[in-house]
Parts: C-alpha cells; structure tokens; sequence
C-alpha cells in the first residue's frame, strides 16, 4: 500500500512540474519576431519574457541600430484594453494607458497567410484573468508600406465582461527612434474639417497641441477625435507623425463613418504611443458587454511609414486606398462630368421651365450626367419637414418628372436625383410608421434638424430605402444618386450603450450601401453630407465619388481641394465648378482649375453665361475628357507649395498629380504678386495647358517655374514631359 501511494504522488507531482517545465520552456523560447511587407517592417519583442511588445514600424532598410529599446509593463503594448471593474495601473490622467487586461495578455501564436492583395498576420494573446481571446489582424497590400489593423476579442469565459476601450491600432516609440524629447523630435501634421471649411492642414509641435514637456511624463496628449455620425465634422479621420531628425514620417487612417478616437503621449518610461480606434465608453459612451461566447471587432484602421514627409506618406496613402479600399468602377477610368443643378444655380427649386435650358446647356459643354438635386419630390408650396415618401412632385414637372428625365436622356445624358435616405421629416406621412423604423436615443425618437433619422438595423426600413432606389433605377432610368445626409447623431438606444448603439447604426447604414452597390454595379453614388461632414473611407469604400464642400465663393475652392487632395483619391473627390451669370472667361476658368485635377461638378447659371465664358468652360471640358480625365485614377497628388489656408486671400495655392513621366500642376493667383514660383528641377519642357487665351504666361527659369498672371484670381494648368 505503502509504494501505490508512493506512486501515486510521483503521478501528481509530474502532473503538477511537467506543465510548468513546459510552460517555463515556452515561455523561455519567445524571441523577437519581425514582420514585414512592402517596403514595411514590425518589430516585436517580449517583456520579462513573456508579455508582447511592438517596438517600432519603420521603413524597411532604416538603420535600426539607432532605435532606444523600450520594453516595459507598459511601454510597447500592441493592444490597449481596459474592461470594468479592473484596476488602470497607470498614472494616467486623461489618458488610455494602464489598462490592466491590455498589459497582462499573454502570447498565444502568430498566424500568416498569404492573400489575394498581399498577405495577412493574426497575432493571438490571452488573458487568463477574464478568460479572452485577443486577435490582432494585419493586413498588408502589395502595393504600399501600409498596414490594416483591427482587434477582434472573443469571450472564452463563463461571464459577462465589460469592455471600456479596446484600440485597433498602437503605434509605438515614433519619438524614441532619435536622442531627445518629443518636442524637438516629432511635428504633428493634422486637419480640421468644417463645413465649407474642409480639409485645412496645420504642423504643429507637440506642446501647441497640448502636450507638453514636464520633465517626467504627461496625463494628457494630443486629442484628435470626432463624435457623432458625422464623422468628419471636427477633423479628417486622419494624421501624420513625422521625426524630423530621423526624415521619416509615420501616417494613419481611421475607417469608420462614426466616433472615432486617436491619442499621442507618453509613459513613465518615457515611451511615446499612438492610439487609434473606434467609439470607446469614456469618449462616447460606447461600453460593450461581451456575453460568454460572443466577439467583438474595433473598427479598422490603416497605419503606415514612410521615409520623407508630408508628401511622400499622401503618396502612400493614395496607393493603399487603391489597392485595399475602393471598389473597381468603370466610371474611374473615364472620369465622366457630372452637372447638377444646386450650388450657386437652382438652390433646391427645380421646375421643368428652369431645367431645359441648362440641360442643353450642360450637353453643349460636354457633360456626361445631369443631377436634379433637392426639390424634385417636394410640391411648390410645400414647407419643410416632409421628405421621406420620395416621391416626384406633381406641381414642378411638366408632364411630371419622368418627361424630364427623357430630355436629359434625349441629350446624351445620364439622369440623377438627390436622396437623404437616412432623414424622415417631422411631417412626412413616414413619420406613422413603429417606433423602431426610428433611431431612439433614452426611449425617444431622435429629432434634429427638423427629421427623424431611420434605423437601419430594422430589416424593414430597409426593404423599403432598397425599394425607393429600385424604383429610381429601374422606374426613373436614373443612373446616379447623390446620397445626401444633413444631421447627426451621437447615439442610439437598442443595445448595450448609446455609443455602441450608433457603431451598429452605422455599420448597418455601410451593409446597405454595399448591398446597393452589388445590386446596381453601375449605379454611381455620391457621398455627402452637407458637402464633407462624412468624408471617410468607410463610406468611400462603397460609394464613387465624395461631395467636397457646400462652399459657394469660388475664390475660397482652392483652399480646400488642395488639402482634401491628401484625403481623397482624385478619382473620387468632386469640386464644384459653378460660373454664374454674368461671370467672365476669367472667373470661369478659375472655376473650371478648381476641378480639372480630381472630378468636374459643374453647376452656376452655365445656361446664362455669355459665348466666350461658355466656350472657355466647353474648351476646360475638353481638354479634360481627352487629357486629364484618362490619366486621373492611376496619378497620385503633390503639393509644389504645401498646404494652403481658406483665411489667406493673398499667398498662391498650387496643386499637381503626376502620372509616368506627365505632370500636371495648377496654380492659382489670389491677391497677392502677379508672379507666382513654383519649385522644379531638371530640363523638362513645361506647357500652359488651360486657360490659353487669357495672357497667363509660364516660363521656365532655372530650378522654377514662373507664372505671370496679368489680373488677380487667374488660374491655370501646366503639363511637363519629363
């Protein structure tokens, strides 16, 4: 008996070493790892052996001998995590650091597999505490040093977990590559969007945008983040880090078409971090429950290095939004003009009496489609608050609007309509339908701006959005729809909390678009939302074409295109062209630069204008379609005079696309100097493309080139062979 028992304690005592043996050999056996990809290249390491760690993302071939380890408890993390009822063991302040579930997980496997656009690595940790599974996604394109990155969480265990924040993305040690502090090391590129104000630059250094140098660490950083579904009300989606001692320049993108959150600071240990990511609870009410069983996935994100700045990380940027986002359209290899009636023309009050003309008018001057904006379903003395039903109006339409839309048919054009889905009016009929057609917000229906707002996670407002475009498309013939949406909302009830209420709004609003464009391949969709509010690449990853502004002074244009030209592929970014009544080949040809570089939306009183400004926007038309236009979806943007402001009305604004061994650059003089520079190297021969007639001289003089504009706000197109 004496020995059985023996023997069954030298079982019990194997059963209880060999695990550990084991675990101590797994957990002796974790090396530094690298992953890399296109010019791309992800170090890992471990803490203590055993917790993981991203050191940096850098160019390939950067010399890594120059990087400052920093490994740490929290230094390095390559997720964020906070749930409730955990301690944030961190100093932290304002920050997302500390987060006792993110710094505890503990390293699983590493997982890649080669994809139809590149390859993908699946990085697997665990926290034993809460019984989750971590799943860090990587997916690299073949075609640019750009990564995308999102979490999946999976809950292993037996309760419920509440989770507080939970990043797609950490950058790390972007400041710790060089000697010094954040300070002198690091400029941060960003850009506010307003309305009529989009896509405004700046640089700043890290103390003028709050953090600043204290001699330890901060508890706070630089916020850029946006709240509500208009998910670019504040700032583009969007950032750039550049270390200028070490020349190179790391860039990201958050793809969501709601809140969304990003944060720069540092630790005790003086590491710098980046964190990217979706709604979270502290910043927008997002707390998530994550029941035993279930998953839960952040929104992607896109992040990326570069060796060079601001223009070299646009040109990345530009080819990874190719090659990872946007959907294949015939129409970008056409680049086909788009005239609509609204801005600075109809104002919303179409009639078949004001129509013809500009429809012989836009098919004179070489449009491709004709828009009908708002108005077309609303009766002349109706007042507002009643769209919903989209139905054509019986008093503006002669014969009713189906007799129009054959005119612009007649004329060689492509119809179009405006369409709010998303709205309801306070008095459209629709507003009798169950409560749950609506988005409720703490039990009632959310009201702004005069509408409702629909809730696309009812299957049957759903079937009935769907049967109102069937009924555009296959009723009306219309073959675009400008897709407008005029409100937001910051959440909605019917889950967890208010801010995860409105992510599952508005990846249900993204299934429907996707599903509408699988249904009409040809169909082309505008996105706007009061010009740029909503100005993402989730939206433009199922919609062609993104509305720039509602800014109706052309002389402001300028300013804006040229910074959305770091935001949006020109082959989806639309400017409007609108020469007015009584305007002359001056302004017109103004108007027609603003847009000949990315997608011509004509509008003004074309129908109005004399003989030599239509033929100055006819003849802008032409050289588009036959020059410009073919060239457009494969060039990528540069920037001869960096970013401009919509405040200054003096200094020129320039933008180029370069295609092969063809530029392209316009420049536009405001009310500054008659002569404007712009930088250029080599013997190359340099062209005045458009406006030709108007006695704008280029001329080429050593390392410049140099415009001579005989008047205040003139513009023009230059094409260089190299």
């Amino acid at each position: 008996m004496e020995k059985f028992n023996k023997f069954i304690l030298s079982i019990i005592i194997l059963l209880i070493v060999i695990p550990n043996i084991i675990g101590q050999t797994k957990k002796n056996s974790l090396r530094a790892f690298n992953i890399r990809s296109k010019g791309l290249n992800i170090s890992f390491d471990f803490y203590n052996k055993q917790y993981l760690r991203c050191q940096t993302i850098l160019p390939d071939g950067f010399n890594q001998t120059t990087v400052v380890p920093n490994l740490s408890d929290e230094d390095g993390n390559v997720v964020f995590l906070q749930c409730t009822g955990e301690n944030q063991a961190s100093h932290h302040g304002t920050k997302l650091t500390g987060g006792n579930p993110g710094m505890r997980l503990l390293f699983v496997e590493k997982k890649e597999t080669i994809t139809t656009y590149g390859k993908q690595v699946i990085i697997i940790q665990r926290d034993t505490v809460k019984k989750l599974r971590l799943e860090s996604y990587y997916e690299f394109d073949n075609a640019s040093p750009t990564v995308r990155e999102y979490t999946k969480i999976i809950n292993e265990g037996a309760e419920d977990v509440g989770i507080e924040y939970l990043s797609s993305a950490i950058l790390n040690n972007y400041s710790n590559i060089t000697p010094g502090l954040p300070e002198d090391n690091i400029r941060i590129h960003y850009a506010y969007n307003s309305w009529q104000s989009e896509a405004q630059w700046h640089t700043a250094k890290p103390s003028e945008l709050g953090w600043n140098e204290n001699g330890l660490f901060n508890l706070t950083g630089v916020i850029i983040s946006n709240l509500g579904s208009w998910s670019t009300i504040r700032y583009l989606p969007m950032g750039m880090i550049e270390n200028i001692k070490a020349g190179i320049t790391w860039f990201w993108q958050i793809e969501h078409n709601g809140s969304w959150y990003s944060e720069m600071s540092n630790t005790p240990d003086k590491g710098t971090y980046l964190y990217l990511g979706g709604p979270d609870d502290i910043h927008s009410h997002a707390l998530k429950i994550l029941e035993p069983g279930e998953s839960y996935q952040t929104v992607p994100v896109a992040v990326g290095c570069v060796k060079g700045g601001f223009g070299q990380a646009v040109k990345a940027l530009t080819e990874y939004r190719r090659a990872m986002i946007i959907k294949p359209n015939n129409s970008y290899e056409t680049c086909p003009v788009i005239f609509n009636d609204y801005m600075n023309c109809l104002w919303a009050n179409p009639t078949t009496e004001k129509e013809l003309p500009l429809i012989d008018a836009a098919a004179k001057a070489g449009c491709n489609y004709f828009v009908i904006d708002a108005g077309w379903y609303a009766e002349k003395d109706e007042g507002p608050g009643n769209v919903g039903l989209w139905q054509p109006s019986k008093s503006r339409f002669v014969g009713g609007l189906n007799a129009l839309l054959n005119k612009i048919k007649e004329k060689g054009m492509i119809p179009g309509l405006w369409l709010e889905p998303e709205m309801v009016g306070i008095n459209s009929p629709l507003k009798d339908k169950p409560d749950n057609w609506f988005l409720m917000l703490h039990g009632k229906r959310y009201i702004d701006d005069g509408s409702y707002m629909l809730d696309f996670r009812n299957p049957r407002v759903v079937d009935y959005l769907t049967s109102v475009v069937d009924r555009l498309v296959k009723g009306y013939g219309v073959g675009y729809i400008k897709m407008d949406y005029n409100s937001t909302a910051w959440g909605a009830d019917g889950t967890d909390s208010p801010g995860q209420g409105l992510l599952e709004l508005n990846r249900a609003v993204l299934k429907w678009e996707k599903d509408i464009g699988n249904k009409y391949p040809q169909l082309i969709i505008e996105n706007c939302a009061s010009g740029g509010c909503r100005m993402d690449y989730a939206m433009l990853s199922q919609t062609q074409l993104q509305s720039s502004s509602d800014q109706s002074d052309y002389k402001k244009y300028p300013a804006i295109l040229v910074g959305e030209m770091a935001a949006v592929v020109p082959e989806q970014l639309l400017i409007w062209s609108y020469p007015i009544s009584g305007s002359d080949a001056r302004e017109a040809s103004f108007n027609m630069v603003n847009a000949m570089l990315c997608r011509i939306c004509l509008s003004g009183n074309l129908d109005k204008l004399s003989k030599g400004s239509f033929e100055v926007v006819r003849k802008g038309i032409e050289i588009y379609k036959t020059i410009l236009a073919p060239l457009i979806h494969k060039s990528l943007p540069f920037f001869p005079l960096g970013m401009p402001s919509i405040t200054d009305d003096v200094d020129p604004i320039s933008v180029g696309i370069r295609n092969g061994n063809k530029e392209f650059i316009a420049v536009w003089r405001l009310k500054g100097s008659e002569k404007v520079d712009i930088p250029s190297s080599g013997n190359n021969e340099v062209k005045l493309l458009y406006p030709q007639n108007l006695g704008i001289k280029v001329s080429k003089i050593k390392d410049k080139i140099q415009f001579d504009f005989p008047k205040e706000y003139m513009a023009a197109i230059i094409e260089i062979s190299k």
